[in-house]
């Protein structure tokens, strides 16, 4: 039989290179241009005459092509910087009995805005395609925790010591503190890893629906038969988010899963026998919730045993310039911005800031701030103003000591309601209690 390759003549191949979508080069073991298709040409302003024959870093901006025949590595979507804009670029060394001959070279994406557009469009069939799918896996490991600070590393090798065992974990931090990072790492460093990682925020979902997303439902039809979130991590990990939100009713079943490991669904006479590890994270601490009544003492009692108390970044300011810098290098990187950098008043001025919305806030603003710059520095200009102002800080002593505090909390709610949408957030963000945060409100007339 005649090989597709046998019946694919010279002009039938010129043809699919001209009328791709991408852009081609092919030059030989002295990086010198054996090819190049006509719309490469336009956008380069030449023309396939001046272009062959020549060094291929003469005629195409920053190239790379003499890498690869020099390393022999394939260079796989790799971004390229040519006439102001990147560009995301595939080089792969040609090979003839092992012999590398020269290299290939295609621009797959024209504009990184192409390719987000594509990435976003992949995302969401992706979604779709996970429809009716309960499994999950953790994606953030231990390493993946930054910072060097004594708490971190103290938690860190907390994480290590109880991972491998069974035990209930309660995470305690402020909202923004990165709970589910720490919850994942667990997940990821015990037998269990291989198994689903299940969230539910026991906040985000109205309390007469909890009880049948968490315990899920028996019934004649199928209609009435639903199988809860307990049950989708059977053998892996139950992360149960904003804990502190769960009614009392609820507490009393969760009890019974952590103690006898079996779980009552909705309609059902029967206990089912269930096997998971449950992980909670709570803003607020337990034992308050606990002493006014809103938190069950035996619950409270069975799960605190191991508390993981997760600093807010402004107590582990040792660690901000790694956090910092990581997120700032991350986004350069997607955003095609990698000549950026941050000016020296710009990080003394996010170290000056108090940060209330945690590591959470902090990669939100990094991320705004390299959108919004132009030039090649982040300037303090493109920070929103509440993290530019100074008067957050107590910087006088015309005050009493109580004035100076309650200006101080003023400010900091002032600044936390302009950067959340509503009020339950904001009280999120600063780790305190809806009603605390409502007194706060009507005691500074906001």
């Amino acid at each position: 039989m005649t090989s597709v390759t046998d019946r694919l003549t010279e002009s039938v191949l010129l043809e699919i290179l001209e009328n791709a979508f991408q852009w081609f080069v092919v030059v030989d073991k002295e990086a010198n241009i054996l090819y190049i298709n006509e719309e490469y040409c336009k956008f380069l302003e030449t023309t396939r005459e001046e272009a062959i024959g020549k060094p291929v870093n003469q005629v195409i901006e920053n190239s790379r092509m003499h890498e690869v025949i020099k390393t022999g590595e394939e260079h796989i979507a790799s971004p390229h910087f040519i006439k102001g804009n990147y560009m995301l670029a595939n080089r792969v060394p040609v090979r003839v009995d092992d012999e590398i001959v020269g290299a290939f070279g295609s621009v797959i994406f024209r504009d990184l805005n192409d390719w987000q557009n594509l990435s976003s469009q992949v995302r969401t069939t992706m979604e779709k395609i996970k429809i009716g799918q309960s499994t999950e896996k953790a994606t953030f490991r231990l390493q993946d925790i930054l910072g060097s600070s004594d708490s971190i590393r103290s938690i860190k090798e907390t994480i290590q010591m109880i991972a491998p065992s069974d035990l209930p974990v309660l995470i305690q931090g402020e909202s923004g503190t990165g709970k589910e990072m720490f919850a994942q790492s667990i997940h990821y460093l015990s037998n269990r890893s291989e198994k689903p990682f299940v969230k539910v925020n026991c906040a985000a979902i109205p309390a007469e629906f909890l009880e049948l997303e968490l315990f899920g439902s028996v019934g004649s039809t199928e209609q009435l038969q639903r199988k809860g979130r307990i049950h989708q991590a059977e053998g892996g990990t139950l992360f149960l988010d904003d804990l502190g939100d769960m009614p009392l009713s609820l507490q009393v079943k969760l009890l019974r899963v952590l103690q006898e490991g079996t779980i009552e669904p909705i309609g059902s006479h029967n206990a089912n026998e269930v096997n998971v590890r449950i992980i909670a994270a709570v803003n607020q601490p337990l034992k308050t919730l606990m002493e006014s009544g809103k938190f069950r003492e035996d619950l409270y009692y069975r799960i605190h045993a191991v508390t993981l108390q997760i600093p807010p970044l402004r107590q582990r300011m040792e660690d901000f310039e790694e956090i910092t810098n990581h997120f700032f290098h991350e986004t350069i990187a997607k955003v095609g911005k990698r000549n950026l950098s941050i000016a020296p008043g710009t990080m003394q001025t996010l170290k000056e800031y108090s940060w209330p919305g945690n590591v959470r806030e902090l990669q939100n603003i990094i991320q705004a701030a390299v959108y919004l710059t132009n030039g090649d520095l982040v300037e303090p200009s493109v920070l929103p103003q509440g993290v530019r102002a100074k008067s957050l800080y107590y910087t006088g002593s015309t005050q009493t000591l109580q004035q100076a505090v309650e200006q101080l909390e003023r400010n900091i709610i002032a600044e936390t309601l302009q950067m959340y949408e509503n009020k339950r957030e904001a009280a999120e963000a600063l780790g305190v209690s809806r009603s605390t945060f409502y007194e706060k409100l009507k005691k500074y007339e906001f």
